[in-house]
């Protein structure tokens, strides 16, 4: 068994920041909003619930008809902020980036 994650300094959590530009802290949570058109951004949930799942990290995601509010922390390391928090946002930075086209419909 893996263990408990263990939860990142002050200064670590913004240094993890300081490369990640749109998430910001509040407490022992990062947050995102992605400016998104609502079916779009029910396709990108889809595809950040695929790579939660395969990871095993999972955020909670809000949808608004223009957008998507992502919070991250680690459930499992008593609602702190871990590595695995930060390597979750870096991926949906990346799935966000692959979901932004808006259709000309």
């Amino acid at each position: 068994m893996a263990g408990v994650p263990k939860p990142l300094t002050d200064e670590e959590i913004d240094a993890r920041l300081a490369v990640l530009p749109g998430w910001t802290r509040d407490g022992d949570e990062i947050h995102r909003r992605v400016n998104i058109r609502y079916h779009a951004g029910v396709a990108m949930i889809v595809h950040i619930a695929d790579r939660e799942r395969r990871i095993g990290h999972h955020a909670d995601i809000d949808l608004r008809i223009d957008h998507l509010h992502i919070a991250v922390t680690t459930h499992d390391a008593d609602y702190k902020l871990t590595e695995a928090d930060f390597d979750l946002a870096a991926r949906i930075d990346a799935i966000a980036v692959a979901h932004q086209s808006t259709p000309l419909d």
